[in-house]
């Protein structure tokens, strides 16, 4: 079994968010990983999720669709699945398209990866989610448009997904 790479994060270049919950890590593996369900508790509100399509193996697109709470439409550009291991670890990137195409950002726009984990954790999940950025100033400008905030409020509608039965069986 090939090692796993795993990124130590550098606190002027990353953002981290984590959390333990007290559902499978399954579940949580589920609900991040299913379209279907991950318009449900992407966004967080009052923004809403149009669509995400997802093909989840390497070279795989990743694109969301998001609404404002006024209806504006955020059609973001698709980025490309780096790193697929089930019920452990998701990885993706805006700096590349699907195929591993590179992009360069829009203005205004920066360019990040996430590495998404889940691991057991007594009795319940060890969550972590990672946005790994090229510059200092992209993960200010992330962290003040409401990386924290955001990315741990969704994370929070995708728990009460999961406890309400909208996840799994």
């Amino acid at each position: 079994m090939k090692e796993q790479f795993v990124h130590v994060p550098n606190p002027s270049l990353d953002l981290l968010l984590e959390r333990t919950v007290d559902i499978p890590k399954e579940k949580v593996w589920e609900a991040w990983t299913n379209p279907e369900l991950m318009v449900k508790w992407f966004t967080p509100a009052p923004w809403g999720t149009e669509s995400i399509e997802l093909d989840l193996r390497p070279g795989g697109k990743f694109k969301t669709v998001m609404r404002s709470p006024e209806g504006e439409i955020f059609d973001h550009a698709p980025g490309c699945v780096l790193e697929v291991i089930e019920n452990q670890k998701f990885v993706w990137t805006s700096a590349m398209e699907p195929g591993y195409r590179p992009r360069v950002a829009s203005e205004g726009e920066f360019l990040f990866t996430a590495v998404i984990t889940v691991e057991d954790f007594e009795g319940g999940t060890k969550y972590s989610a990672l946005a790994i950025h090229l510059s200092p100033e992209d993960c200010q400008m992330h962290e003040e448009m409401g990386f924290s905030m955001g990315w741990g409020a969704a994370f929070d509608q995708l728990v009460a997904l999961v406890k309400s039965g909208g996840v799994g069986g």
